[in-house]
């Protein structure tokens, strides 16, 4: 019987898709990755269509700006099944866009409270006699 080469095997997927077998498994158990499974003698193999690399840098992609796997399950599924809501996908990806910059607004923050930590840990460090205004110390990065 002939192997049908349009399935590979996990290691042979995770490999062309730069990844490892454990994420492969955690793909499919999250659905993300759809496999067949073909008994040899007395083993059990799992097999996954050439399609999977495809979707792997999909999904690797869409985790890079930001994305969840729950959140990309749901519109990867839909595209490969021919039923994505572009008006969704629109307004999900502008409330993604619109929590990336609360985050980095918050990231900015943090940035400019650790240099102020600098310059007076800087400070103190120069002038023993100087004195600490606590009310630096005390700023926080306000909650979102």
């Amino acid at each position: 019987m002939a192997l049908d080469d349009s399935f590979l095997l996990i290691g042979a997927l995770a490999a062309q898709a730069n990844t490892t077998k454990d994420t492969v498994r955690h793909y499919e158990q999250l659905g993300l990755l759809k496999s067949r499974k073909r008994q040899a003698g007395s083993r059990l193999y799992t097999e996954f269509h050439h399609e999977c690399v495809e979707r792997i840098e999909l999904i690797k992609s869409a985790q890079a700006i930001g994305f969840t796997l729950t959140e990309i399950k749901n519109s990867l599924n839909d595209y490969y099944d021919g039923q994505l809501d572009i008006d969704l996908q629109l307004m999900l990806t502008q409330q993604k866009l619109e929590q990336v910059k609360k985050q980095q607004a918050n990231i900015n923050m943090m940035v400019e409270l650790l240099s102020e930590r600098i310059d007076v840990l800087a400070r103190m460090k120069a002038d023993s006699n100087y004195q600490l205004d606590t009310n630096i110390c005390k700023k926080k990065i306000p909650s979102s």
